[in-house]
This record gives C-alpha cells, sequence and structure tokens, in this order.
C-alpha cells in the first residue's frame, strides 16, 4: 500500500508540473489559485494517507530475513539511504539555486560594468554572494553525512 501511495504521490507532483509547463506554452488563461489549490490539496490528502498507513504499523513487506536484521543492527538500512538522499538534494538544489542566482547577477553585472568600470568591484560581491549558496548547501550535506 505505502508504494503505490508513494507512486500516487510522485504521479501528482509530476502531473502538476507538465500541466503547469503546458499551460505556459499554450498561454491559457485561469485562476491560478485553484489551480494550486487543488494540486496541494490532492498532494495533502494523499500524504496524510500514507502517514497514516506508515504509523498503523500495517506494512506490505516481506518478513525480516536474518542477514536483513543484521544490516538494519549495523544501521546500513533505510535510514541510512535517507541520509544520503538528504545530502544529494540538499547540495543538488543548492547548486540549481546558484546557478539560477549566477545567471541573473552576472549577467546584471556584465551590463552594469560595460556602462561603468568603476562598479566591478561591487558586482563581484554580488555574484560572490550568489555563489555562496552552493557553498551552504555542501556544508549542510557534510552534517548530513558526518554528524
Amino acid at each position: 500500500m505505502e508504494i503505490f501511495l508513494m507512486a500516487a504521490l510522485v504521479a501528482i507532483a509530476s502531473g502538476t508540473v507538465l500541466y503547469g509547463r503546458r499551460a505556459l506554452k499554450r498561454n491559457k488563461k485561469g485562476s491560478v489559485k485553484k489551480a494550486v489549490f487543488a494540486s496541494v490539496s490532492a498532494f495533502g490528502v494523499v500524504m496524510i494517507a500514507l502517514f497514516i498507513q506508515l504509523l498503523s504499523g500495517n506494512t506490505v513487506f516481506a518478513a525480516v530475513e536474518p542477514e536483513t536484521a543484521n544490516a538494519a543492527a549495523t544501521g546500513s538500512g533505510l535510514a541510512e539511504g535517507f541520509k544520503y538522499l538528504a545530502a544529494a538534494l540538499s547540495t543538488g538544489l543548492a547548486t540549481i539555486g546558484t546557478g539560477l542566482a549566477v545567471g541573473s547577477v552576472g549577467s546584471s553585472a556584465v551590463g552594469a560594468v560595460s556602462e561603468d568600470a568603476s562598479l566591478l568591484g561591487k558586482t563581484l560581491i554580488f555574484v560572490g554572494m550568489a555563489e555562496g549558496i552552493a557553498i551552504y548547501g555542501m556544508i549542510i550535506s557534510i552534517l548530513i553525512l558526518f554528524v
């Protein structure tokens, strides 16, 4: 049941993204609030069902084998996998944000420097601040992995 609910969550999220991209390409007019509310409410209902399923303790997985129990005792189970997933997401999303920030700040900085060369030092500070986002994401990843 958990796998079905997780698949439903992925389907809702990807369907929302695909519908939004198609609506943007076609310049579709409509109420954004209604669309966001429908997507968030559907996602929330399925997420609540998943939490209830997980908290009830009724799992659909097979019985635990002895080697699996040993792996769980050493900590190389689901929690270890979530740790690596969290580290990857924090670094990946931080670098995506850095790319977007440096792209916009950098192009603005080049335009400002082309008009007035004395602004070079100030614009480098702004570009450096945008690059700091990636460093923060990497620090969080290191903390997740080693603490």
